[in-house]
């Protein structure tokens, strides 16, 4: 009988020292999953430029900017991509999750096409945050940490965008919108749909 080969073709390594892997949640109109499921081959030419930059005994440095180009790529971390990036850098795997866990940018699951993170800290709650989050739940149909049924959109709390001075503040993926009351937060709602 033949050993089991990961997907970079070599033997998997000793055990697991997290236990067996949980199974990414399924959604059935986003496909991201299953491309979860592909090897991620095709990010190793940009690990191994990546691995060039830094002396060979800190490979584990390696660590952080690996797991922000699979989430550039997917736009979330699956738990494949765990235990891949955790062969193919020799590091153990918990080094590899404890990374995710500190870091709250790295996604587990797939979210929505546009991602709408909403700051809940004291200087954005005290210029209505809450009616902010309360406005976005009642016209998506969605609660924070939920994404619509059609995979567009994700609602998230998030604690600080660092945007005191112009709150409150919602992020949509990448750019932030400031000073927002529910009319400017239907008119942005109106430009995504």
């Amino acid at each position: 009988m033949t050993p089991p080969r990961s997907a970079f073709g070599a033997p998997p390594q000793g055990g697991d020292t997290c236990g067996p892997a949980k199974p990414v949640p399924w959604c059935p109109l986003d496909r991201r999953h299953a491309e979860a499921r592909r090897a991620m081959k095709h990010l190793i030419p940009q690990f191994d430029l990546m691995r060039r930059r830094y002396p060979a005994e800190a490979t584990s440095s390696l660590v952080l900017p690996c797991l922000h180009a699979i989430q550039r790529d997917r736009g979330f971390v699956a738990d494949s991509d765990i235990a891949e990036l955790s062969e193919y850098l020799g590091v153990p795997r918990i080094q590899v999750e404890e990374v995710l866990a500190h870091y709250t940018q790295f996604r587990r699951v797939a979210i929505g096409r546009w991602h709408l993170q909403a700051c809940r800290n004291v200087t954005c709650s005290m210029r209505g945050s809450e009616r902010l989050v309360d406005a976005l739940s009642r016209r998506l149909g969605i609660k924070p940490g939920e994404t619509t049924a059609d995979g567009r959109f994700t609602l998230s709390e998030v604690e600080c965008l660092g945007s005191c001075g112009t709150a409150p503040v919602v992020m949509v993926n990448e750019a932030y919108h400031e000073n927002l009351s529910t009319e400017k937060l239907d008119e942005l709602l109106g430009r995504l749909s």
